[in-house]
């Protein structure tokens, strides 16, 4: 199904956004910007924003935050048109991670569309994060699996999390995951992990190709991060990777 028919079966409305602009951007790219200072990450969001359906962020590695950073990257979004996926990794009990959601310094609720969690917890994370987040309509996508080499985040744990997304899926709108685990269109999954060579990294870090991503295991979205901002121009390499996402998709609505 193409992405803007998938849209239609959604009730989330961060969901039913994203697979939208997917469609009318054609790019199914997000970028990790996983950087340490402000300035950087302006840059990136300007620069790089209208290649990507998302900027995937870590606020708290940001060493120079200001409550205005937000601000001005919620700008950017609107000139570009993309979203934030603020990747938290919440792991807590449900009663915590809702301050960490809403309060401290960050409030990232009043900014991320979107943020993701481990569910080692059990459901009572959903249960934390949707009392914040889904009246904001903000979406959560679940780590189902991960890229690195020796992950634990398999089998049974990746069973009873497919199972709590199934059950919350008014605010859950995905997951991190390797492969397409549920054949369910309401559910966007995004693969980490993604160069246009396929290798490894010296700490264990497992690349594939957005072809192999999108094509072959079924997913939706490709996020790319040293290989783009890292590169001698990294606007040049963002476009190599949107045109490769983009082309797999493609090939995949013909089979």
């Amino acid at each position: 199904m193409k992405y803007s028919d998938r849209a239609k079966l959604c009730t989330n409305p961060t969901a039913i956004k994203l697979l939208n602009l997917m469609e009318q951007k054609q790019t199914n790219l997000a970028i990790a910007a996983d950087i340490t200072t402000s300035a950087e990450l302006l840059k990136i969001a300007d620069e790089l924003g209208p290649e990507i359906c998302i900027l995937k962020t870590h606020i708290d590695i940001i060493t120079d935050f200001t409550p205005e950073l937000p601000t001005k990257l919620q700008t950017l979004a609107q000139k570009h048109n993309f979203l934030f996926f603020e990747d938290r990794k919440f792991a807590d009990i449900g009663n915590t991670v809702k301050y960490q959601y809403q309060d401290g310094i960050y409030h990232i609720a009043a900014w991320a569309d979107i943020v993701n969690a481990h569910t080692v917890p059990g459901p009572g994370i959903i249960a934390g994060l949707k009392e914040i987040g889904l009246p904001l309509g903000r979406g959560l996508l679940l780590l189902a699996e991960m890229s690195s080499a020796g992950t634990l985040a398999k089998d049974n744990y990746t069973e009873e999390t497919l199972k709590m997304a199934q059950e919350n899926s008014d605010f859950v709108i995905g997951f991190i995951t390797m492969r397409q685990l549920l054949d369910d269109p309401k559910f966007i999954n995004l693969t980490p992990g993604v160069q246009l060579q396929a290798g490894t990294d010296k700490l264990g870090q497992q690349y594939n190709t957005p072809e192999k991503v999108i094509l072959e295991q079924k997913n939706d979205i490709i996020i790319v991060g040293r290989g783009i901002y890292q590169a001698a121009d990294p606007l040049a390499e963002a476009k190599k990777y949107r045109v490769a996402g983009w082309q797999a998709y493609l090939k995949r609505l013909k089979n």
